[in-house]
């Protein structure tokens, strides 16, 4: 099998790369801006990497996904400042640019594998989010946060339309706070965006952690392992199970506030050696979401997955509980820094 990955050098890409590279004999075609989190997939001969963008070498891209089998775009903007500071820039990228690679796999008959978002269920007042009868809620135009989630499910729209009438083999998935090893870079200021990174990294630097809205929002974790194996079985696809199907990816066992998952993460770092004065070391504020974010800022009071589809056809389930799946995301960095 030949996958192309676009956005290889991403968290999910990344993980995603190696773990293929170990456990299976598929052969992997990648682009990315960078390589800098693909050094142990760099120099083997069944991983092909191009330094690149796909809105720049839009003919690299379509002989790409015209050579290869399954087509993975990973590449979007997901970070809730952006969408406050740069709607357009998240337009343009996550539904403009990924709709012309969509197009090609149906023009060349190509299976698709989608990123989709839990983001896209919004406000929706369903516990669990479930992928077949939840309504999909957002806020007003003027909360320009909101544009990642439309454009994700304009996305998720276009792609069940064209395998409802051009045939187009896909598989949508929605993440649910993925979280690992390889997530942001903690050690460098300002490049960890996801809450897991930006937390781990302010505590290392002990510049405090600020609970936008008093930290009341609660989710789901996943830890990366246990996500990747959910995308392998995706692209394994035994039996066509995954067929036009969308699968919830997250852990609703997982659940905690973003207040209790700073306590967490402050209890679990205080466990290493060296690190035994973290809490004392660590001051917790709180800020509201418009004046943290920006006026277009709206947050979302819980997001809880079900993810019925996936343990039924996919046969899978989470593995990894949040503590463990936190320690053990700390250890990669504190050993990052050795």
């Amino acid at each position: 099998m030949k996958l192309l990955i676009l956005g290889a050098n991403g968290f999910i890409g990344s993980n995603l790369s190696a773990y293929i590279l170990k456990s299976r004999d598929w052969e992997i075609h990648a682009m990315d801006l960078s390589s800098d989190k693909l050094a142990e997939c760099i120099g083997n001969k069944r991983f092909h990497f191009t330094r690149g963008s796909i809105t720049q070498q839009k003919q690299w891209v379509e002989e790409q996904v015209e050579a290869c089998d399954v087509v993975l775009p990973l590449v979007a903007i997901a970070n809730p400042a952006i969408y406050v500071q740069n709607p357009l820039a998240v337009f343009e990228l996550d539904f403009e640019a990924n709709l012309e690679i969509v197009r090609h796999c149906v023009k060349h008959k190509k299976r698709l594998i989608f990123p989709s978002t839990s983001e896209v269920y919004g406000m929706s007042m369903d516990s669990p989010y479930d992928e077949e009868t939840s309504t999909l809620v957002t806020g007003p135009i003027r909360k320009e946060r909101w544009i990642y989630s439309c454009s994700k499910q304009m996305m998720d729209r276009v792609i069940y339309a064209y395998g409802k009438r051009d045939h187009l083999q896909f598989t949508l998935f929605r993440p649910f706070n993925w979280f690992g090893p390889g997530l942001d870079s903690v050690w460098e200021e300002g490049k960890a965006s996801r809450v897991v990174s930006q937390f781990l990294s302010n505590i290392l630097h002990k510049r405090g952690i600020v609970l936008v809205d008093g930290g009341k929002q609660r989710r789901c974790f996943l830890y990366i392992d246990d996500a990747i194996d959910a995308l392998v079985r995706i692209i394994e696809n035994n039996n066509g199970s995954a067929d036009g199907r969308i699968f919830n990816v997250g852990d609703p066992k997982s659940e905690a506030s973003i207040a209790e998952l700073a306590e967490m993460m402050i209890d679990i770092l205080s466990e290493f050696p060296g690190y035994e004065n973290t809490r004392a070391e660590v001051k917790i504020s709180t800020a509201k979401g418009e004046e943290h974010y920006g006026e277009g800022y709206q947050d979302i009071a819980t997001r809880v997955p079900k993810i019925d589809n996936a343990k039924k056809y996919l046969g899978w389930k989470p593995a990894t509980e949040l503590r463990e799946g936190i320690r053990k995301t700390i250890a990669f960095y504190l050993k990052q820094k050795c």
